[in-house]
C-alpha cells in the first residue's frame, strides 16, 4: 500500500512540473513570435499551449486513473488515462491543420514578415532544453511506473525537440538570406519550417490517435497475447487453452483465460492448477509490459484426457451422480475389461431407488469407454453417526497374544503391535452404568474361551520392508484378515495397519 502511494506521489509530481514548464514556454515562445512575427515560433507558441492542456489533462488523468475500483468502476478508473490522450491527439490534429493554412497562405500569398533575431533564436533553444528535460523526465516516471497517460506526455513533448530544431533551421535560412542578399523566395523558409511542424505534429497525433482508439475500444495487442498463449501451455495440467480475451485500462491489463483440465483432478488439484495458470499469465502480461498492473480470471472446464485411467474414469462419473465410489477393481477377460466397485448411497434410500442410481451409474461408466463389456456395483449404506465403543483389550490377553502370533506368522516375527479391541455397550447398558457393562464383559471373557467370543472390532498395525510396494504390503495385510477371520468368525471390523519399521 505504502509502495502504491509512492508510485501515486511520483507520477503527480512529474506530471506537475510538466505543466509548469509547458506555462513558461508557451509565454516565452508567444513573446518571440508576437516580436518577431515567425509564423514557426507562433505555431510552436501554439503547439506548447497545447503541451499545456495536454499536461493538465495528464496531470488530471494520472490523478483519477490510480482511484481503486468501486460499486460503478469495476474495473478501476484507468480508462481516463485513455480518454485523455484520445482528447490530446484531436487538439494535436486541430492545431496542424491551422499551421498548414496559415502556412500556406504565406507561401501562396507572400504575406507575413519575419525577423530572425537572436531573441528568437534563444528562445527556441531555450525551449529545446527544457523539452529534452522534461520529456526525459515524463518518460523514466512512465517506463518504471507503466503509466500510459505519462508516456504519451513524454512522446508528445519529445517531438517538440524536433518540431523546435526545424524551425530554428528556418530562421538561421532566412538570417542568411539576409546577409547574403539571397532570393526572395528563400525568405519563405519560415513558412516551410511550420510545414514542417505540422507534419510532426500530424505523425503524433495519428499515432497517439490510433494507441487510444485501440484502448478505449479494448483491442487486444496481438504480441501480448503471444506471450501469454506460450506462457499458458507451458503450465502442467493444462489439456488445452480454450480461449483468452484480454482488455487494457492505463497501465491495467485485465486477462480472462478458460483452459481444461483432467476431469479426475480433486478440488485442491484443480485450484492448484488455477494459481499455476493465472502466474504463468501474470509473468507472460510482464514479458510483454513489465511495469503493466495484470489482473488476470481464470476458468476451469473438466475434460477427459488420454491418460485417464479406468479407476479416475469411474470415480468422475460417480461424483457427477452424487455417488461415492471405492474398492474399484477393473479385470481383464477375453480382450475386454470388467470392473466392479462398491458405491455408497444415502442410508435412508429404499432398495428400488437405490438401484436406479447404480444402474445409471454402470451405463454412464459403459458409455464412457467402449473396452468395459461389464460393470457390476455393490451398493453399501453407509451410516453418518459416531459408533461409541468401549476398548476392551486389557480383558482379552489370551485372544490379544494369539493375534499378534497369526499376524506376526504372516508379516514376519515382531510384526503385529498396537493391538486394540473394541466392543459397544447396549443402550440400557449405557444408561444404567458401567457395572453392568463390567459384568458382562466377564461373562463374554468365559464365552471367548468356550469359542463363543461376542462380536469385536479390531484394529492392529504390521509392519512391512519399506522397499517392497504398496501392493504387495496390502496383501500381506488381506492376508492376515484372512487368517484372523478364519479363527475368530464373529469379529466385527478389522483394521490393519501397514507401516514401515521405525
Amino acid at each position: 500500500m505504502l509502495a502504491a502511494r509512492e508510485a501515486h506521489r511520483e507520477k503527480m509530481l512529474v506530471a506537475l512540473s510538466s505543466v509548469g514548464a509547458a506555462v513558461g514556454l508557451t509565454v516565452l515562445k508567444l513573446v518571440a513570435g508576437l516580436l518577431s512575427g515567425s509564423l514557426g515560433i507562433l505555431a510552436e507558441a501554439a503547439h506548447s499551449g497545447l503541451d499545456l492542456a495536454a499536461a493538465l489533462m495528464t496531470f488530471l488523468a494520472v490523478r483519477v486513473a490510480d482511484r481503486p475500483a468501486d460499486a460503478t468502476h469495476n474495473y478501476g478508473h484507468a480508462k481516463i488515462e485513455n480518454l485523455s490522450a484520445l482528447f490530446e491527439a484531436i487538439l494535436l490534429l486541430a492545431t496542424a491543420l491551422w499551421i498548414i493554412y496559415e502556412a500556406l497562405r504565406r507561401l501562396i500569398l507572400g504575406e507575413g514578415h519575419v525577423e530572425a533575431s537572436i531573441l528568437a533564436l534563444v528562445v527556441m533553444a531555450i525551449s529545446i532544453a527544457v523539452d529534452i528535460t522534461r520529456s526525459r523526465a515524463l518518460l523514466r516516471v512512465a517506463r518504471r511506473l507503466g503509466s500510459q497517460a505519462l508516456e504519451a506526455d513524454a512522446l508528445h513533448f519529445s517531438t517538440d525537440i524536433w518540431s523546435s530544431a526545424i524551425v530554428i533551421a528556418g530562421l538561421l535560412v532566412l538570417r542568411l538570406a539576409e546577409i547574403w542578399h539571397l532570393p526572395s523566395w528563400v525568405k519563405q523558409a519560415d513558412a516551410v519550417a511550420a510545414l514542417g511542424v505540422s507534419l510532426i505534429v500530424i505523425s503524433v497525433a495519428l499515432r497517439l490517435t490510433r494507441e487510444t482508439v485501440d484502448a478505449l475500444l479494448d483491442r487486444a495487442p496481438e504480441e501480448l497475447l503471444q506471450h501469454l498463449e506460450e506462457a499458458i501451455r507451458q503450465v502442467e495440467g493444462v489439456s488445452e487453452l480454450r480461449r483468452i480475451r484480454v482488455r487494457r485500462a492505463g497501465n491495467k491489463i485485465f486477462a480472462d483465460v478458460v483452459v481444461a483440465a483432467p476431469r479426475s483432478f480433486t478440488f485442491e488439484e484443480t485450484h492448484a492448477l488455477s494459481e499455476r495458470v493465472e502466474q504463468a499469465a501474470i509473468a507472460g502480461v510482464h514479458a510483454h509490459a513489465p511495469q503493466a498492473e495484470a489482473d488476470v480470471v481464470v476458468h476451469l472446464e473438466p475434460v477427459a484426457s488420454a491418460e485417464e485411467t479406468v479407476r479416475e474414469q469411474i470415480h468422475y462419473l460417480a461424483q457427477q451422480q452424487g455417488i461415492r465410489a471405492h474398492d474399484i477393481r477393473v479385470r481383464e477377460v477375453g480382450g475386454k475389461l470388467e470392473a466392479d466397485f462398491d458405491i455408497e448411497v444415502e442410508a435412508d434410500m429404499d432398495l428400488a431407488s437405490a438401484h436406479a442410481a447404480a444402474t445409471r451409474l454402470e451405463e454412464a461408466v459403459l458409455r464412457g469407454n467402449a473396452q468395459l463389456q461389464r460393470v457390476t456395483t455393490h451398493l453399501e449404506a453407509p451410516t453418518a453417526t459416531i459408533e461409541r465403543r468401549q476398548d476392551v483389550t486389557s480383558d482379552y490377553p489370551e485372544m490379544v497374544q494369539h493375534i499378534r502370533q497369526l499376524a506376526d506368522a504372516v508379516a514376519g516375527p515382531g510384526s503385529a503391535h498396537d493391538i486394540h479391541l473394541y466392543r459397544s455397550c447396549r443402550a440400557d447398558e449405557r444408561t444404567t452404568g458401567t457395572e453392568l457393562c463390567k459384568e458382562r464383559r466377564q461373562g463374554e471373557k468365559l464365552a471367548s474361551a468356550n469359542g463363543r467370543e461376542d462380536e469385536l472390532d479390531l484394529v492392529l498395525h504390521i509392519t512391512c520392508a519399506p522397499e517392497i510396494p504398496l501392493s504387495q504390503a496390502h496383501l500381506k495385510a488381506e492376508e492376515v484378515q484372512r487368517a484372523l477371520r478364519q479363527e475368530y468368525p464373529r469379529l466385527g471390523s478389522v483394521a490393519i495397519h501397514t507401516e514401515p519399521p521405525e
